[in-house]
């Protein structure tokens, strides 16, 4: 049931508060003061606002000290609004005019509060972040310079209805919103913070670490929301209605989500795949080296440097080739057929010889070359031999070996076969 708020009453009200205090001589001087020191401000602000930039970018500072004044350089406006204000509100309340300056000074400790606030939150890099909390400090400063914030407080606390046991007002939804907000941004940073350090500890292995690093930024995050719910003064029990009909949808609508953050957090604890290791996808036929793991997907760079956005649920679904997993000693095969007339002894000499001089392959285990058949047209072979590096790939090093096979292949004169066909015209005698 909503409270029940007369709105003829609440309009009086303001009415007579405005009357008392805005619908006045005074109020009207110290507008014009005010609004003269904004247009000076400004028309300084908009003289200066070149020079001042031209200074800070040929100033030899950090990159992050120069964002700072220019985030800052607009406070310039504020600065000189004070400056102008301050002589004018002072003569003002002399004996001579005698005008009363309550309104004045309050702008001045508004603007003198904006521009601490604005200087204090210069270590947030996200602007929205920032703006949101400098607006947020600067209202609830303004309403407490101004004498309203207990009347404020007590107005949003009358918007609400009831829940049971338990009232939802605006001021809830307000406190629980700003809390919520700031606790997500304090627990992001300090995750962040802590991802970094564990990142950097050579105690851990890759995949310990990130797995480490998200259960902090999830353990984090979610305390953070819980806390800021309840700071506020709302009732999680209140939920327990909804949580069958919500917790039915959220389980169907985010299944993948959550199948893909699962398999995250699997494939980091089996450490089957790690950052940096060399993997192919069978079914997608994608080959590359992994360069993050998310908790939704695996970042894969492929040799065309194109970044795959592969979901963690086809690592543990899908069959997965990982190429450096253990041991990174990879075998290659390279199959090829000669003429009949070339001596088979020879060639798996050839062969072998030929398979050691590109630089990749390495000496141990040495290659061999074995007989498979004898083929319609040709002695089929297969060369085999071992890299370590199959992140540099492994097509080339196959090119390579190929190109050595052509070459050894043409200095003894073994030739390869190729499909032909003879035709034979044979003359037919007439018949007598």
């Amino acid at each position: 049931m909503f409270d029940t708020i007369n709105p003829q009453e609440l309009w009086n009200g303001v009415v007579t508060w405005c009357s008392n205090y805005f619908w006045t001589t005074d109020t009207l001087y110290q507008s014009i003061i005010i609004l003269i020191s904004l247009v000076l401000g400004s028309l300084f602000y908009r003289f200066t606002r070149a020079r001042v930039s031209d200074a800070i970018d040929k100033a030899e500072l950090p990159f992050r000290i120069k964002r700072v004044f220019n985030n800052i350089k607009r406070l310039i406006i504020p600065i000189v609004t004070i400056l102008v204000m301050l002589p004018i509100t002072f003569v003002a309340k002399l004996g001579i005019m005698d005008v009363e300056t309550t309104l004045a000074i309050g702008v001045i400790k508004v603007l003198v509060a904006w521009i601490v606030i604005r200087m204090s939150v210069q270590f947030i890099g996200n602007t929205l972040v920032r703006n949101f909390f400098s607006l947020s400090t600067l209202m609830i400063a303004a309403l407490s310079i101004f004498g309203i914030l207990d009347e404020t407080t007590i107005m949003l606390d009358a918007f609400g209805f009831n829940l049971g046991t338990f009232r939802l007002s605006a001021l809830a939804l307000i406190k629980g919103t700003l809390s919520i907000f700031v606790l997500l941004y304090l627990a992001t940073f300090v995750s962040t913070f802590a991802e970094r350090r564990v990142l950097k500890s050579k105690n851990l292995t890759r995949s310990s670490q990130v797995l480490v690093a998200k259960l902090i930024r999830i353990t984090l995050i979610t305390f953070a929301f819980l806390i800021g719910i309840t700071s506020a003064g709302i009732d999680l029990s209140i939920f327990a209605v909804f949580s069958g009909a919500v917790g039915l949808g959220v389980g169907f609508g985010l299944q993948k989500v959550v199948s893909n953050l699962f398999s995250g957090l699997l494939l980091l604890v089996d450490k089957s795949i790690t950052p940096g290791d060399v993997i192919e996808l069978e079914d997608s036929g994608t080959f590359g080296w992994v360069k993050h793991m998310g908790a939704r997907y695996t970042e894969i760079i492929t040799r065309d440097n194109k970044s795959y956005l592969i979901p963690n649920e086809d690592f543990v679904t899908q069959r997965v080739v990982n190429w450096s997993h253990g041991d990174k000693l990879i075998r290659i095969q390279v199959d090829f057929g000669v003429h009949y007339d070339s001596d088979p002894h020879e060639v798996i000499t050839i062969a072998i010889e030929a398979a050691k001089r590109p630089e990749r392959v390495v000496e141990t285990p040495e290659p061999v070359c074995w007989l498979l058949e004898f083929g319609d047209s040709s002695l089929n072979f297969t060369l085999r031999f071992w890299i370590k590096d199959a992140e540099e790939g492994v097509t080339n090093v196959q090119g390579n070996v190929m190109l050595a096979l052509w070459d050894a292949f043409k200095e003894n004169n073994i030739e390869i076969p190729y499909p032909h066909r003879e035709v034979f015209v044979h003359e037919v005698k007439p018949k007598k």
